[in-house]
């Protein structure tokens, strides 16, 4: 039978009805305690109590849904020792494990309430309409009765239920209406053969009816509620594996760029369903909030000071069953509605990088498997957080040292050619009027001084401007340098994309286009080639940039041995900007058969399976 799984908001329509129902259901299972029959086979008794707990405790999936199928056992206690102690039993029973599944108090009364009220009420209708139902066949008899008492039952407990959701504040919309009919009715369905069933074997001559009787009838039915909700918990603890094993895995591919929280943002609400989410995390020591969804108060952005301290401190996940009664962190950005709420830190090395918190409507609504979902997915986020604020300080690094080297280079380069052919025109001016031709020569040598000063301070304005990937990306960056290189060569280039696109980090972008570029330039310069194929690969693990042409080709020894006498061969300078991020240099060359490079770029955290990718192009 459908029990109320769903704690309303306490405002008086819901709780006014609760209570009357509560109040009505107790007060008739209180008077039943006089109507008992005090004979009864205790044995018979116990072990059906016993088996109604079960069905209780173990509730079956049926239509994506769950159900209880206590029903048969209910009816048989009421056939057996009567009405007054199959009620005070079925609601004892119900009481009981309500309380074990540690729901809110009102939910504690109301469902062994309306459960029982139910039941009595389908037993009086039955009476009402079949009240001279004495037809020949005794088994057709007691089934009919069956098939009234469960009709009126299903359909009063479901009433009772649906009048609870329509009185709450959350909607009720009619898809979950259908889903709890249909989950009743295969409820019903179950139960209604099953006691047919009881009276088809109880009618034939099958020896003496004991204990054993009806432990062997009731086993199977008892067997498929305790494996069917086993299984089904297993189920949902596997796909919740699944969902944060997917989701860790999309967040650490795109771990470098800012698209991590659209991933979390569309994948979260597969590992657990929430009613409300918020994210924040330090950046720079300062506490912002990163991401809010669901029922949070939009204009809330801010921490207040005790709350950051609190938050700082915070070093393992904080509980709160009932917000109404216990104090909550940074309550202001939740709606008032919102009762039960878990915060997770985000801790690395013993720092506190960040916190989560998810919040439900229903309090003590958070299971122990829920709360370890939680807190693994924070854990994560924490790795994430101080991963990327490694990666961003190491690409500034990189950029100071870029700047560094640059001015550097201008101070030991441009500035002493500038100096020195300055005191060389001051030698020629003296000198003019005693000696023209030495003062033409200082002129003359002074100006191809400035000539290459002024190519240095280009290379130099050039290295300084944004690189061409961080104004249009990657692939745009290279299919833009592609056209300018057919425009000034003959060469043949053809350029293929395979895989979804993807936006990496600055750095790494960059130094693929620089080995591109490299690449393409040693082919002008020194291969003779006329054609060029170049491939960028999206992959699961990694992505590939391979750039292949059909010119003369050279010895892979020779190069390096002729790198390590030129510093800035292109070999050397590619495999160390490729070490920088990580990635892998191949080379593959021989005279006569052309040249092949390929830039292997791994992506961040566990992938699964590999995709291998034939990358081969152009032959």
């Amino acid at each position: 039978m459908k029990k109320l799984l769903t704690s309303p908001k306490t405002e008086r329509p819901a709780s006014i009805y609760l209570s009357i129902i509560s109040l009505i259901g107790w007060f008739y299972v209180g008077l039943q305690f006089f109507k008992v029959d005090g004979e009864f086979d205790l044995w018979i008794y116990a072990i059906l109590l016993i088996f109604l707990a079960i069905c209780e405790l173990f509730p079956v999936p049926v239509w994506k849904g769950f159900t209880t199928l206590s029903f048969p056992i209910v009816y048989v206690l009421f056939v057996l020792f009567g009405l007054p102690l199959a009620m005070i039993s079925y609601a004892l029973v119900i009481f009981m494990v309500n309380i074990m599944d540690r729901r809110p108090f009102r939910i504690v009364s109301f469902n062994p309430a309306q459960l029982v009220l139910s039941f009595s009420i389908a037993v009086f209708l039955s009476g009402l309409f079949l009240p001279n139902l004495n037809h020949e066949s005794v088994l057709l008899t007691q089934i009919i009765e069956l098939f009234v008492i469960s009709l009126f039952f299903y359909l009063l407990n479901n009433i009772l239920i649906d009048l609870v959701l329509l009185l709450r504040p959350q909607n009720y919309p009619f898809q979950l209406w259908k889903q709890k009919l249909f989950s009743e009715l295969n409820s019903g369905i179950i139960s209604f053969a099953y006691g047919c069933l009881f009276f088809i074997l109880g009618s034939q001559n099958r020896g003496q009816i004991d204990v054993f009787t009806f432990f062997f009838f009731f086993s199977p039915l008892v067997a498929i509620a305790l494996f069917s909700s086993v299984i089904a918990r297993l189920k949902i603890e596997r796909n919740r594996l699944n969902a944060l094993f997917s989701l860790t895995t999309t967040l650490n591919k795109i771990l470098p760029t800012k698209e991590w929280i659209v991933a979390l943002k569309s994948s979260f609400h597969e590992l657990i369903d929430v009613e409300g989410l918020v994210l924040w995390t330090t950046e720079n020591g300062r506490w912002k909030l990163s991401y809010k969804d669901g029922k949070v108060n939009p204009s809330s952005t801010s921490l207040s000071e005790e709350t950051m301290e609190w938050f700082e401190k915070m070093k393992k996940p904080l509980i709160i069953i009932d917000s109404h009664k216990e104090q909550v962190p940074a309550n202001d950005f939740f709606k008032r509605e919102l009762r039960s709420f878990v915060f997770s830190p985000l801790v690395v090395d013993n720092e506190t990088v960040g916190v989560i918190a998810v919040a439900r409507s229903r309090t003590k609504s958070f299971n122990n498997g829920e709360i370890q979902s939680i807190a693994t997915l924070a854990n994560q986020l924490a790795v994430i957080i101080k991963t990327r604020t490694l990666i961003l300080d190491k690409e500034k690094r990189s950029l100071l040292e870029e700047r560094n080297r640059i001015a550097r280079d201008i101070h030991d380069g441009i500035a002493q050619t500038l100096a020195g052919a300055l005191m060389k025109l001051e030698t020629a001016q003296r000198k003019w009027e005693k000696s023209p031709d030495e003062s033409i020569y200082l002129v003359k040598d002074s100006m191809e001084k400035l000539r290459g000063s002024l190519k240095q301070v280009r290379q130099s304005i050039y290295a300084l401007r944004p690189n061409p990937t961080e104004r249009v990306g990657l692939h745009t960056a290279i299919q833009q340098k592609i056209k300018i290189f057919e425009q000034e060569t003959d060469i043949a280039f053809s350029f293929e994309q395979r895989g979804k696109i993807e936006t990496l980090s600055s750095m790494v972008e960059k130094i693929m286009f620089e080995t591109f570029q490299e690449s393409v330039q040693n082919i002008i310069k020194h291969a003779q080639a006329a054609k060029v194929d170049i491939l960028l690969s999206y992959q699961k693990e990694s992505i590939i940039l391979k750039v292949k042409d059909d010119g003369i080709g050279f010895s892979l020894l020779e190069a390096m041995l002729k790198a390590q006498q030129e510093p800035h061969f292109g070999i050397l300078h590619m495999n160390d900007a490729a070490e920088k991020i990580g990635s892998s240099l191949q080379i593959d060359s021989k005279p006569g058969k052309g040249t092949e490079i390929i830039m292997i770029v791994p992506k961040m955290g566990i992938e699964g399976e590999i995709e291998h990718d034939q990358a081969y192009v152009g032959g």
